[in-house]
């Protein structure tokens, strides 16, 4: 693994950097961490479902205990219509999910794990074996910007001009 910093090689993931001390995280578990999205679904049909309840059980509220009487300021009423409207946005994004949901009809048939999805699987048997013979060793490409970050002095134009 390279330094995505300094261009180190042969570092260790989960590691800090010999080099510049970058923390150098583990890219392979970080992209098999992908959520699926049957679970998006679940999610987002599981906060509808909840936030819709809430906010009608709190316009229901509002509506008995002040509903008629004489000294409820109008902010109260305000507050429980905005409730019901959520409540009624929150249904419909709920019910367009569910519709949404029907477009993936194999959506539940699918690994949640790219790797053992059918289409990874069959390009993992077209792909030929990595050759590491071909490979540049990193002794040839290691500490060759060492020195990038000098200043070189400039050379004087009097030496350069006069013959002896």
């Amino acid at each position: 693994m390279f330094c995505p910093n300094c261009g180190k090689a042969e570092q260790q993931a989960e590691s800090f950097c010999r080099q510049c001390g970058t923390f150098l995280p583990d890219f392979d578990k970080i992209s098999s961490r992908q959520i699926s999205p049957e679970q998006h679904f679940t999610a987002n049909i599981t906060l509808n479902a909840m936030t819709a309840v809430v906010s009608l059980a709190l316009a229901i509220t509002l509506y008995v205990i002040f509903l008629g009487k004489a000294e409820t300021p109008v902010v109260i009423y305000l507050t429980a219509g905005f409730l019901t409207a959520i409540f009624f946005w929150q249904v419909q994004i709920f019910w367009r999910t569910l519709l949404l949901k029907k477009q993936f009809p194999g959506l539940n048939k699918k690994s949640a794990n790219p790797a053992q999805n059918s289409a990874s699987v069959k390009t993992r048997e077209l792909l030929k074996e990595p050759d590491a013979s071909v490979t540049m060793p990193p002794s040839v490409t290691e500490k060759t910007t060492a020195r990038l970050g000098e200043k070189i002095p400039p050379k004087s134009s009097q030496s350069e001009h006069s013959s002896p």
